[in-house]
């Protein structure tokens, strides 16, 4: 298991990705590159780890105050449709999003003193499995969730 998640505020440049091609990219689509958009990400692209949507708005109006929660929302859901985030669910429900992910995992909760952990997904093979060979479901890790108590809360 890997360590604790580490804070949204612990940020350093992300070099895996062509954040500058990023303009061109939407506008192939058809969309316009605005401020807001840039701020996204020009944020995202500074972003390592998981970022919660409504810390990603606060850091976009830090950039530019004109920046609204729908143009965010609507950004991410265009960049993880072209891979550069995936969203998950945290404990409470929240939408949490993981910049360029290195690999699919799912998350572990403790209830009680709130740390978090990833679920690399060779941890999870033997659930996945099961629940494939049992059940015909295909996992999609990224979105496991599993709330419970840590080892040292048990204590």
């Amino acid at each position: 298991m890997s360590t604790a998640k580490s804070s949204s505020a612990a940020r350093t440049a992300n070099p895996t990705v062509d954040w500058h091609a990023v303009p061109s990219r939407l506008r192939a689509r058809g969309l316009r590159w605005t401020p807001q958009r840039r701020a996204v990400v020009d944020v995202l692209s500074k972003a390592t780890g998981h970022v919660t949507g409504s810390e990603l708005i606060e850091l976009c109006r830090a950039i530019d105050p004109d920046t609204t929660p729908s143009t965010v929302y609507r950004t991410l859901d265009i960049l993880e449709e072209l891979g550069l985030v995936r969203h998950g669910h945290g404990a409470d429900g929240r939408e949490e999003f993981h910049v360029l992910p290195e690999s699919e995992h799912g998350h572990l909760y403790c209830a009680v003193c709130g740390r978090a952990w990833e679920i690399e997904a060779g941890e999870a093979a033997e659930l996945v499995r099961s629940l494939e060979s049992g059940r015909g479901f295909a996992v999609d890790v990224s979105h496991v969730t599993i709330v419970g108590r840590c080892a040292e809360c048990r204590s």
